[in-house]
């Protein structure tokens, strides 16, 4: 079995590893997000909305250099794994997107901080975005 196991990572080259490139992060609920990549500005907003009691509404908005194709985001638990959410964005002009969507929180706790992962169909934007994050409180 150990010969087994020394083959294999024997075989594993470094060509066939994805390289993890460090993102920086950027708290929505601080400000707008920038970011340029070739092919122009970003820029990722997030704004709480008044809602019912206990509703954690929030107001997506992402200005990008151009339209992405089946354009979306999706909310994951950063904190605690509560599932993936997709956000879908409506477009309001060629680079203008908005969105509404409540965050859910878990019973068990009063703070939730959730990531927004960017999207054109399933292809995630994250290798030109920073790890978009913000933090939902009860």
């Amino acid at each position: 079995m150990t010969v087994i196991g020394t083959a294999f990572w024997a075989l594993k080259y470094p060509e066939d590893a994805e390289e993890e490139v460090a993102r920086p992060e950027c708290d929505l609920l601080a400000g707008p997000c920038n970011w340029s990549t070739p092919e122009g500005q970003w820029q990722v907003s997030l704004t709480p909305q008044v809602g019912k009691a206990g509703q954690h509404l929030y107001a997506l908005t992402v200005e990008t250099p151009n339209a992405p194709d089946r354009f979306l985001a999706v909310l994951r638990g950063r904190s605690m794994y509560m599932g993936e959410y997709p956000v879908p964005l409506k477009q309001e002009s060629a680079t203008h997107f908005q969105a509404e969507f409540e965050a859910p929180l878990c019973a068990t706790g009063s703070e939730m901080v959730w990531q927004i992962d960017l999207q054109s169909g399933q292809q995630p934007l994250g290798s030109v975005s920073p790890i978009l994050f913000f933090q939902a409180k009860m």
